[in-house]
């Protein structure tokens, strides 16, 4: 008699067992594809931390000599007056060898071009003092005021740390998704349960409000799941 008890003492504990399995397993099921998909966004505005200015002198003439001296005076100019607005030895500024093209080469309907040669030359100023550049690329009509000549300038301001600001910003950006999550589960009468899916995050940098100003942006994807 006693083992019998036992026994139907084990069978009772089975069923309820089973049935607490049973229940789980049902709302697993009824729950399994209520999910929400968000996305979170983050910005933040940075400074450039590199920049490189370029200047392109080109001339044309009959005498390589002659065209390169003259080159090289422009540019020498150039870089005295860099200096005085304040370039140092911070700063670097790079001259790269010139390049001649023989027009003559290049006749259309033998037609004879004015001069025979063309010659270009670059100067390269480098730094991460990206302000002080901006400051400094405001005032170049002043090279002109002093007559010295330059082809064209094209300045390229960069933000090189964004590793470093990787982390943080993917933070935010999954901040901000929670909080999309939550007020959609709010607005299901449901709650927030675990991540299930989660991209690393669409990354890009774009121009701020200043040449010196970055603006980086991340955006990224997130799949909760939903329980009553």
């Amino acid at each position: 008699m006693k083992y019998r008890i036992y026994e139907a003492a084990i069978l009772a504990a089975g069923i309820i067992v089973l049935g607490f399995c049973i229940k789980s397993g049902i709302d697993n099921f009824a729950n399994k594809d209520r999910r929400v998909t968000v996305k979170g966004l983050a910005e933040q505005q940075v400074m450039a931390d590199d920049v490189s200015w370029t200047f392109t002198t080109t001339m044309q003439g009959d005498d390589i000599g002659a065209l390169s001296k003259q080159v090289s005076g422009e540019l020498n100019a150039i870089r005295k007056w860099l200096v005085e607005k304040g370039i140092n030895s911070s700063d670097t500024i790079t001259v790269e060898p010139p390049t001649v093209v023989n027009n003559y080469d290049n006749m259309y309907n033998n037609k004879k071009p004015m001069f025979k040669y063309t010659l270009t030359r670059l100067m390269i100023v480098g730094s991460h003092r990206t302000k002080v550049i901006n400051r400094i690329e405001g005032q170049k009509g002043e090279l002109f005021d002093r007559g010295i000549y330059y082809y064209t300038d094209i300045s390229s301001y960069s933000y090189t740390q964004f590793q470093k600001l990787k982390p943080q910003m993917m933070q935010m950006a999954i901040v901000n998704a929670e909080k999309t999550a939550k007020q959609f589960a709010e607005n299901s009468h449901s709650q927030l349960n675990k991540i299930l899916e989660a991209g690393q995050g669409e990354f890009s940098i774009d121009d701020g409000d200043k040449p010196y100003l970055k603006k980086v942006r991340v955006v990224s994807t997130i799949t909760y799941s939903l329980k009553d």
